[in-house]
């Protein structure tokens, strides 16, 4: 299958680039270059492309508005190319929310060889699901603490490409006393600290940017910054524990790794959820915890843009039980609610 991409970017140099960086991979062909959203629109129209590059600062009309007008009018798979620094990811999240299939940082003399990827995540947006996200409202709906006790587990979350969507879903369910919660979710470090707050003002819970040494409590969730892995440690009074250790599975955080941890300290008194995601990392620590005697959740392939990581968790064994995104969070709080007299099936 060969890709046709069309590029949106209103440099010239940019669009060069981007398109050499495309061009020099087989299997994709750059059909189309524009310098702004309205002639991008006729472009799309006449070359029907299987991939959009999009820059969010454009003349006109800025990237942000023209993502929304694609995936209201004719939803595609769209990565936006971008600098990603702290000052721009409340905009880069919210192209992830607004369905975007992931974000590319744009080569800089922090980051030249950021465009090593930019080829594989245009083919893997090829191959993913086209999301149409409905309009969210800015405040979380208020949710009763009353009808459900955690009972003393901890829950660890793992996610990819995707998964800025799959979060917002899934834990803006949650209670404000739920469970403590750990995430790994593959993100540069210019945007978690951004996405925490994000996650913060849309759910009941207190969400933040993990900090090391943070006590895990009922009603907190702890987002891993974009630089470090997440860990456990202490099963009596059980914290955070951040390191910034070598990659694994070319990711830090590593789901790997963090599911690993919460494995080793608290065994069958956790529950691991793994979600959307490219690539195999968590399969090997979801594994772990299973073993361990904790509950074990995956996406389905049905609700996941990229059904990955789920799909490499579920193919080693480590996957009790495989639900729609829709149902995990109830899944999660059924089997972590101590105010149920038996244990949810």
């Amino acid at each position: 299958m060969t890709v046709r991409v069309v590029i949106v970017d209103d440099s010239a140099t940019m669009r060069a680039v981007i398109a050499s960086a495309l061009k020099a991979e087989p299997g994709i062909e750059v059909v189309g270059q524009a310098a702004e959203p309205l002639e991008a629109r006729a472009m799309i129209k006449a070359l029907s492309p299987d991939v959009v590059t999009l820059d969010i600062e454009m003349p006109n009309m800025n990237g942000l508005e023209f993502l929304e007008k694609i995936m209201r009018l004719r939803p595609m798979p769209v990565v936006m190319v971008s600098t990603l620094t702290q000052k721009g990811a409340d905009v880069n999240l919210r192209a992830l929310e607004l369905g975007a299939f992931d974000c590319v940082a744009k080569p800089s003399s922090f980051n030249p060889d950021s465009f090593a990827s930019l080829a594989a995540t245009v083919r893997a947006a090829a191959l993913g699901r086209v999301r149409h996200v409905p309009a969210r409202p800015a405040a979380p709906p208020a949710r009763a603490a009353g009808s459900y006790a955690p009972d003393g587990r901890v829950v660890a979350i793992g996610s990819s490409t995707g998964g800025v969507e799959a979060l917002i879903t899934m834990l803006s369910k949650f209670p404000p006393n739920c469970p403590p919660t750990i995430i790994s979710q593959h993100m540069p470090a210019a945007f978690t600290k951004s996405f925490a707050a994000r996650l913060d003002k849309l759910c009941a819970a207190q969400v933040s940017e993990a900090e090391n040494g943070d006590r895990l409590v009922a009603g907190r969730i702890y987002l891993a910054p974009g630089n470090a892995h997440i860990e456990v440690s202490g099963a009596a009074n059980p914290s955070v524990r951040l390191n910034e250790g070598e990659r694994v599975n070319g990711h830090r955080p590593s789901v790997d790794v963090m599911f690993q941890s919460v494995a080793k300290i608290f065994g069958a008194r956790a529950v691991g959820v793994i979600l959307t995601g490219l690539g195999r990392d968590g399969a090997a620590g979801l594994l772990a915890l299973r073993e361990a005697g904790a509950e074990t959740i995956g996406q389905d392939e049905a609700s996941c843009v990229v059904y990955g990581m789920p799909r490499a968790a579920f193919e080693l064994g480590a996957v009790a039980r495989q639900l729609p995104l829709e149902r995990i969070a109830e899944r999660v709080l059924g089997v972590t609610n101590a105010r149920l007299k038996e244990h949810v099936p």
